[in-house]
Formats: C-alpha cells, structure tokens, sequence
C-alpha cells in the first residue's frame, strides 16, 4: 500500500515537522512494515509553471516530426512574452494548457534546463511530460494537457503535487484494513495519540424500495450488497488533477472520471466498488455461484471459463462480472467523449466472502486491486458508505444527479464478541500492564470493551483477524511497544549436548562433504508425474503418499517417500547450466504412510500438552524416516597432467554406501539386486546386521537408462539411498577406534575362476570365513573374462591382509589362512583357484 504523506494529513493533525521517516519509525513501531520511503520531486526546482500553446509551425527535413511552438507563460520568464520552445510531441494543439520548464529549472535526475539551439532553432525550455517530472504512467505517454481553468504562468509544482513524500507499506494478510487510507490514518493517529477523522462517518440514506433491482442469491458469499444510480453524468468531465495525482501516487493509473472515482474510493476507504454503464445492463443485477463452463469476457478482455464455485454477478443475460475480482467487458464504463461516454451508471458497494474470493482470484491466476482486500477481509459495513461517497464525488466532479433509489441487501449478522480475563495480555507478555491500559488500548483499536476483571470485548467490523483473546493480547502489546518487552535468555541445562543420533547425522554428512559430494537441499515435495518417471510399479510402497490439503504447486501435491526427485532435479538443473561433472548428497526426511494413523487432535496452547495427547498427535504422524542419498554424473576423476581421469560408474555410489557404513562402524554386505529406478545389471541391495538379522538398509548403481531419459539427465547417472535409522539400529554401543597392531601385515593374492552367474559378494563371504581370526582385510582388486578362462567364466582377483595381534606371523601361517579361504570359497562356488 502506497500511502502520500500529503494524503494522509487530511485525516490526521501531525505536526507539520513530521518527514515521512518520523512517520515510518512511528508505523513500525506499532507493528506495519514501512518498507521505503520515496522522496517525490526530489531535486526539482523551478521555475515551472502552467503556459498556453499560441501557435505551433510544423518543421521540416528532419527525420522525426518536430515543432516549434511559442507558449504564453504569463509573467513566469520576467518578460510577459511569448515562450519559443521546441518540441517533438504531437499530442497538444493549439490553445492548450501545458506545462512548461523555464531555463534556470532543474527536473528529476539533476537535469538542469537551459536555453539552447536544436533542429536550426532556439528552444528556450521545455514541454513537459509526465515521465520528465517524475509522476509515474498516465496513460498518453506524451506531453501533460491541463483542463482549461488554469491561468499561464500558474505554478504547477504546487498544482501537480510534485513535491512529496510517499510511505510504501508490505501489509500482512491480517491487516487487511491497511490496504486503506482509512486503515493507515488509523494506526497513525494510534500511534501519534492524536485523533482520527474518519472519512467513513458520512450522512447515508436509508434503504428502499426505489433503488436499482437486486438478488442476492447466496447471502454465504455476498453478505452484503448496495447499489447506486447516478445519472446526468457530463461524459467529458475529467478526473480533476489532485485526484489524478493522488492515484498516481498510490500506484495507479488514471483512466476515467467513473473508473477513477471508484478507485480512489477504494484507496481512502478499503471498500472495493465497480461501476456500470446502466445503459449495458440489463434487467436485475443479480449475485450467484456460476454454472459449470458458463463464459465470461473480464474488463481485461481475457475470456474465461468459469468454474461452479465463483461467485459472479449477473443481468438477465448472465455473468456481467467475477464478483470482487474483476468486472466484465459488456457494461464497461465508455471512455469519455461528448458523443458516446456513459451518462448513467450504477454504483455497486458489496461484502464477498473472502475465501471465495481469494480462491476465485488463485483458480483464473487473476489477481487485482479488489481481491487482494477482499481475500484479507473488507469491512462489511463499509459499502454503504462507500457508495454514498462514490455518488457525491460523481455529483461534484461530473454534474451528475443522485438518484433516490438506495439498493441495500444484507445477511444478518451479530457482532463478534470475546471473553478475556482483563490480566491476559499481561500473562502472554511478562508484563504488568494493568486494566486501564488494555482497555484503553483495545478501544483505540476499535473495539467496545465492558466488564472488569472478566471483558467482553467487541471486535470493530473492520478487524475480521481479531477472533480469540491471543489475538486481543497482540494487539496491546504491539501498541505498548515490542521494544518495552523484557528479554530473558533461557538458561539450558549442562551437560547435555547432541545425541548419539544426532552426532551420526553430522558424520554422515562431513563424510560425505569429504569424499567430494557438496550437499544440496531440496523441497520435500513431490507428485504422481516424477514416480512414474523413475519407473515405480504401480504397487510399489513408494507410490503411497502423503497428500497436503493445501499444496504450494497442483503439480507437488504430496510429501515425498524418496529422495531422489530433488536431487537428480537438481543435478539436472546444474547440468543444463554448464556443471557437467557432479556428485551431490542430501540428507533429510521421507514420510511413508503405514494407513494406521488416527485424526490429529488440536493441542491446547494456554497449557502444557498432556503425555496422552503427544502421543495422540505423534500417533496421527506417518512414518518419517531419515535417510541419506547421492547423485553423481560426468567425470568422478578429473583429467590432467596426471592421468587420463574417469567417469563416475556405479561402483562409486556403492563406495558413497560405504563411506556413510564405515561413520557407523559398520559392516556392509553389497548384493546383486533389481529395484527401480535403477539399472537391472548394475543395481547393488546394501545389507547391515540389526540384532543378529541381516535388514535391508538401502540400493545403490546405475540408473535405468529409460529414467535417464524420462528424467533428461546426463547419460551414465548413478545414484545411491540409505536409511539412516536402519543404519543407526546396527551400531553396536560406542564406536571404537581402530587397534593399530605394530606387528608387520602378510598380503596373499589368490585369482579364482568362478562361473559367471556367480556374484562376487557369494565369494567374498567365503573366503572370509575359511581365512579365520588372522584375516584383517579383503579387496576384490581385479575382474577378467577372456579365452583363458573358458566361456561362461570370470576371474576374481583378491587382495588378502593378515596379521596377528600379539607376534609376526610366518609364511607358513598365512599360507595356510589363504589356503583355508581358498578351500572353503571352492567347496561353497565352485572356484578354481587361477593357474592351478
């Protein structure tokens, strides 16, 4: 909301000391964010005043149209005679009252005005426009034309407003009465102390029977409705410059005497209007919910498809209107010409229901000055007074005639009450705040408060938000100052710190960070498009999600099982920007539904929760494991002068696996397996060991080349997943550190040929056994398949460490080990020991 400081004096006394600045620091200390203040006219200096064109001479040989005018500007230039000024705009005609820089001026951006030669001619000034002064779009984009009335050599920095100061206020969905002059003055006034003139206290007339005809029928989304007739409306008559000036101030541009009225209406009061050509409408304007597919064409000649849940206006032909967004193309207010301007119009003052409108407005992606108060709530019993001062500025600015006719329908209502002990903003606060002050500051803000130690307070029609004693609270304490709160640093208990799990957490992603991954944090959301492009079956526990009620995006309606959307989406992101080799990793939540939730209950805020209902909400949660996962595509090993590099295989999201393993202490067993999203052949399950039982603790490889597709990644994609409280249930007590033996390792190197329908893993638990207590490692170091070892073979080289913890072992014992190994990975795959 932009808000004129000139503007606002005329509904508060401040002092005329007062900057736009002492205002801001006042408004923000009552609670509205005054986000700038704009110095209007900063820099400009006169002389620049009214003149009238005398005559013009159309100049020729040059490649655009240029005139030379002569301008009377009264005694302005010190000499009574004629201006000679050059110009290029073509919007002004003889006997036009424009506005004219004299030389010794300077605009806007330090522009000094000087006389000087151009197109063979002197120019001795400047035809102004409303670009050059710095009055926003007016809508001609050529130069300013005064109505006739002013006299050369008038002042016009004072007659344009130049010089001000505007407040632009961010309001919160709460302060809805703020998008108002009404609103702002009110909260200026509060914080000033000083008393408020309120443009809404007008002298209105009663309903009846006479007024234009109107049914309301759904009194649920229209609680109100005052319709107007003004007729014998001037259609030359021209919004009068202040009211110009007042518009484009606020944001708004001026486009004619009706529009222009029902506009500032709505700026002074917060009560949006529309006016129609009585002319176009025809028969009874009426309020109702659309049919499904009805059509209408909205002023901003968009044709829309209306829903059956907007709430639109209508004549006997059907929809004229979106009612509180935008009104329809068919009873447009005509722009005025003496010909075919609108002489009649009726004004329409109504109260819509804000979630209707706020929904309407988000459903067409049609959002306007009119649905943005409507959805934060409008005063309902605003209308009448909006309409009446609606129809005497169309009865002063345009020579019309009030009908007597007054059209008022209204659902009944009761006003809001709420019962507040009269010490609970103290208890909210910390702060003795004391009965009268609370009154006091609860009648400021509108509202009639009776009783003593128990209040009945009654909530003003302007302030929908204030509905429970909290919201009551907030406000006296937001008018006695959030500065004046104390501020007590909690003091915490020693000797705590994080937790075992949470420790685990940190690790992981240290780890992480240190093999080269940098982490990435992606929205927890995610739809049906992006499971079927991973390829998930239809009855795969993935595809059961948490649906939000109220989504950020139609296209991400659910909380995600995975986290491999978000990342591969923003591996995908880099790589479309150039970032072709990336390892990315994230940790975080996934929310699986196991279909045993209860409806959550609403905890109480004025007590501690009960253990009973924690659990009742804990019960109502889905399952929200942590889990941790990696993406990675282009080179995993950069080329350079020390080596040809390589790509990243799925070896490497296996070897991420380990990495997040071996922060646990961990053993992980690796296993052949088929799971989408990834790649049949080079999918690996990782196992851990959970209280003696071998569990599923996530996949790592190669993506599906179908994904890779689908997904528009770079070829060769791997990817890993985890979960870390599966992990975390593995660990066995404390970490330990590993013991470093000072007794010399025996490495054996043993190459079995094994059939290659064989996993390696099947091998490798073999050997591991035979070799016993002296083996201290194991690394599969080398994979061949050739001639030499027959069709339907492989060779699996492996590396084995041995070592003894009390004495260095002899040739003979590793011998042994390694002979053992051998054997029993023989009796168990079928091996061959290479060679043999």
């Amino acid at each position: 909301m932009r808000v004129p400081l000139s503007w606002l004096r005329e509904y508060v006394d401040l002092p005329a000391t007062e900057t736009g600045r002492d205002v801001q620091a006042k408004l923000v200390s009552v609670g509205l964010e005054v986000e700038t203040v704009e110095q209007t006219g900063a820099g400009l200096k006169g002389p620049l005043v009214v003149g009238q064109v005398l005559t013009i001479e159309e100049l020729e040989g040059f490649k655009k149209p240029i005139r030379f005018c002569t301008v009377d500007v009264g005694t302005a230039n010190g000499t009574g005679e004629p201006q000679e000024i050059v110009c290029g705009a073509r919007n002004f005609s003889v006997g036009d009252k424009v506005v004219v820089v004299l030389p010794g001026a300077v605009l806007p951006g330090d522009f000094a005005i000087a006389a000087r030669k151009t197109y063979g001619k002197t120019s001795h000034g400047m035809i102004c426009s409303t670009d050059e002064l710095g009055m926003g779009d007016d809508g001609t984009h050529g130069i300013i034309v005064l109505p006739p009335e002013y006299e050369p050599g008038t002042d016009a920095i004072e007659l344009l407003e130049l010089v001000d100061e505007v407040l632009d206020i961010a309001v919160t969905p709460d302060r809805g009465y703020c998008l108002s002059m009404r609103g702002v003055a009110r909260e200026t006034a509060i914080a000033y102390g000083l008393p408020l003139r309120d443009p809404a206290l007008l002298d209105v007339p009663p309903p009846n029977a006479h007024g234009y005809p109107v049914k309301v029928s759904d009194p649920i989304g229209c609680g109100n409705f005052t319709a107007r007739t003004v007729t014998g409306l001037r259609p030359e008559a021209r919004s009068p410059i202040w009211m110009q000036r007042r518009l484009q101030k606020a944001g708004m541009r001026t486009v004619s005497l009706a529009v222009d009225i029902t506009n500032y209406v709505m700026l002074e009061l917060g009560q949006p209007l529309h006016a129609y050509d009585r002319t176009r409408v025809q028969g009874t304007i009426g309020v109702r919910r659309a049919q499904q597919g009805e059509k209408l064409t909205t002023l901003d000649g968009a044709k829309r498809v209306l829903d059956a849940q907007d709430l639109v206006i209508t004549d006997d032909r059907g929809p004229i209107g979106l009612a509180g967004v935008m009104g329809g193309a068919d009873t447009e207010i005509a722009d005025h010409a003496e010909d075919t301007g609108t002489t009649e119009v009726v004004v329409e003052a109504a109260h819509f229901d804000a979630i209707s409108i706020a929904r309407t407005a988000r459903r067409h992606k049609l959002s306007s000055e009119a649905s943005k108060r409507f959805e934060r709530g409008v005063d309902p019993q605003a209308a009448a007074a909006a309409a009446q001062r609606t129809v005497d500025l169309l009865v002063l600015l345009a020579g019309g005639t009030a009908e007597a006719g007054v059209t008022e329908i209204t659902a009944p209502s009761a006003p809001r009450t709420i019962a507040m002990p009269a010490n609970h903003p103290d208890r909210v606060a910390g702060v003795d705040y004391g009965r009268e002050t609370v009154v006091r500051r609860l009648q400021q803000v509108g509202c009639d408060v009776y009783g003593q130690d128990e209040l009945i307070v009654t909530a003003p029609s302007w302030r929908p938000d204030l509905a429970e004693p909290n919201d009551l609270a907030e406000e006296v304490i937001r008018l006695e100052g959030y500065e004046n709160l104390p501020s007590t640093l909690p003091t915490p208990p020693s000797g705590r710190g994080l937790t075992d799990r949470q420790r685990l957490h940190r690790r992981v992603g240290r780890a992480l960070a240190g093999a080269g991954y940098v982490e990435a944090l992606s929205y927890p959301f995610i739809g049906d498009a992006v499971l079927d492009q991973l390829g998930l079956e239809q009855d795969d526990a993935r595809r059961r999600t948490v649906a939000l009620v109220n989504p950020l995006s139609d296209e991400e309606p659910a909380l995600r099982t995975t986290l491999l959307p978000g990342l591969l989406g923003a591996l995908r992101r880099n790589d479309g920007r150039g970032s072709h080799d990336l390892a990315l990793f994230e940790t975080g939540l996934v929310f699986t539904p196991t279909g045993e939730e209860t409806k959550a209950v609403r905890l109480p805020v004025d007590r501690r929760p009960t253990d009973e209902e924690i659990a009742g909400l804990d019960a109502a949660l889905p399952r929200q494991p942590r889990r941790a996962a990696v993406v990675l595509a282009g080179a995993r090993e950069q080329a350079g002068w020390w080596g040809k590099g390589r790509p990243a295989t799925w070896a490497d999201a296996v070897e991420a696996a380990r990495t997040i393993a071996g922060e646990a202490g961990v053993e992980l067993t690796v296993r052949a397996d088929r799971h989408a999203p990834w790649h049949p052949g080079r999918c690996a399950a990782l196992y851990v060991t959970v209280a003696g039982e071998e569990t599923l603790l996530g996949h790592a490889g190669e993506l599906h080349p179908r994904v890779v597709k689908e997904l528009h990644l770079p070829e060769r994609t791997c990817a890993m997943e985890v979960e870390l409280d599966v992990l975390e249930r593995a660990v066995d007590g404390a970490l330990q550190a590993p013991r470093i033996s000072t007794f010399p390792v025996a490495t054996q190197d043993v190459a079995l040929v094994v059939s290659t329908e064989t996993a390696a893993d099947t091998v490798e638990a073999a050997l591991r056994e035979g070799a016993g207590e002296l083996l201290e490692s194991l690394r599969l170091f080398d994979v061949f398949t050739g001639e030499q070892i027959g069709e339907g073979n492989k060779s699996l080289a492996y590396a084995l460490r041995f070592r003894a913890p009390d004495r260095t072992l002899t040739v003979e014992e590793a011998t042994a080990a390694r002979d053992a190994a051998v054997a029993l990975a023989a009796e168990r795959t079928g091996a061959v020991l290479r060679g043999a």
